[in-house]
């Protein structure tokens, strides 16, 4: 005989969902620029004299949720997130995949890495002076 009590504990497990797909807009590309042209536009539209209450103020701030909205939607993609995204990744080395696959060719190959290699750098230097300058 033992003199030990088991315990038995039981664990709740919630099932949690887990996004796999978001919607982006390119840094520094056109659709960035037109989205923000866009939400200058629509806002400088909007009637922000006459805000004297509350209900008011709302009403200005929900027409200005709606109008990024709106424009977020009409601008941004939606994009799968995977373990292998990458955030260096852009249009011009979809290009340059591209013309890769279709060639074959070992200087295409060569530029397609060339390209990768110079854009991961420019982004990961950028992402340490970031750092550096926070600190």
């Amino acid at each position: 005989m033992s003199n030990h009590t088991p315990l038995i504990s039981t664990i709740p497990i919630i099932e949690e969902h887990i996004a796999s797909h978001k919607r982006t807009i390119t840094k520094n590309s056109e659709e960035e620029d037109e989205f923000i042209k866009e939400v200058i536009t629509s806002f400088s539209k909007l009637d922000t004299l006459n805000i004297s209450d509350i209900p008011k103020l709302e009403k200005v701030v929900s027409d200005f949720a709606n109008i990024v909205d709106h424009t977020w939607m009409k601008y941004s993609k939606l994009i799968n997130i995977t373990k292998h995204s990458k955030s260096w990744w852009n249009e011009e080395y979809n290009k340059d995949l591209a013309i890769y696959k279709s060639s074959k060719s070992i200087e295409d190959w060569k530029m397609f890495q060339k390209t990768v290699k110079s854009t991961k750098r420019a982004f990961f230097d950028l992402k340490i002076q970031e750092i550096a300058n926070k600190k």
